[in-house]
């Protein structure tokens, strides 16, 4: 109940007023059942804008930060992600990743939509970085389509470590399913698991138009906070200091 008011009463119309969003491909998600919905991320509005183009509701797992926080922020906090449609994640271990993987499973069996951000973290920079691949492994283990989407001028709307928003114009181009349910069993080969995330990016960088960077994105934050430097400092010089080339994603090989 909560979800449905969020989406249709209170944070509809304001998004709406600040990224007039547009929408493409919405006939793509299916009418019922289990899918993944694989998104680029360039800012926190993408959990909200993509959802609010759609009819049926989007669980994402987040942070379990959001849900954790001690106080009436926590308190704020948790309402408001839960009300979102997000479900929290431990991500700090090994078995916690598992855990995360076992609960999208149990969702999508459930024929839940899950959103999920394949990069495992915002751009730094704009650009599309490399794919993890528990994206694939969650496709494999549960049979469902892959709904790529592209979202832009997100980051527009609500700039990465702003707290205000801006007026805007929003853009969530949904692509066609893709297929991987002819590589059950598969899960744990990470060369099938690789090409899989690929396919997956590639038809994002085709939908979004994004320029991609053959690196994670978060080594390359990492980078940014130890030495200052710009994002594409930290490319150049990781790049630079990487033993294997950059590959280009129109040259993976299909799955």
């Amino acid at each position: 109940m909560f979800y449905w008011l969020m989406k249709f009463v209170v944070m509809g119309p304001l998004l709406r007023l600040f990224g007039r969003p547009k929408v493409t491909g919405a006939e793509h998600i299916p009418r019922r059942g289990g899918a993944l919905i694989a998104s680029n991320h360039l800012a926190v509005a993408d959990s909200f804008y993509m959802p609010l183009m759609i009819r049926r509701r989007v669980t994402f797992p987040a942070k379990q930060e959001y849900f954790t926080t001690p106080g009436l922020k926590g308190r704020a906090m948790k309402f408001f992600f839960t009300s979102a449609g997000q479900v929290p994640i431990d991500r700090s271990s090994g078995s916690a990743a598992r855990a995360a993987l076992e609960t999208c499973k149990r969702l999508l069996a459930e024929g839940h939509l899950v959103g999920i951000y394949p990069e495992g973290t915002r751009s730094p920079d704009g650009r599309l970085y490399r794919g993890k691949t528990g994206v694939a492994r969650m496709a494999i283990e549960s049979g469902v389509p892959v709904i790529p989407v592209a979202m832009v001028g997100t980051d527009v709307v609500n700039p990465p470590g702003s707290k205000m928003w801006r007026r805007g114009r929003v853009e969530v181009h949904f692509g066609a399913p893709l297929d991987f349910s002819g590589f059950e069993g598969s899960s744990g080969n990470t060369t099938v698991e690789r090409q899989i995330t690929d396919q997956i990016m590639l038809a994002l960088k085709r939908l979004s138009g994004q320029e991609y960077v053959d690196l994670y994105a978060a080594k390359v934050k990492t980078g940014m906070d130890k030495t200052g430097k710009s994002a594409d400092e930290v490319v150049r010089e990781l790049s630079a200091a990487s033993k294997a080339p950059q590959r280009s994603l129109e040259d993976v090989e299909k799955p």
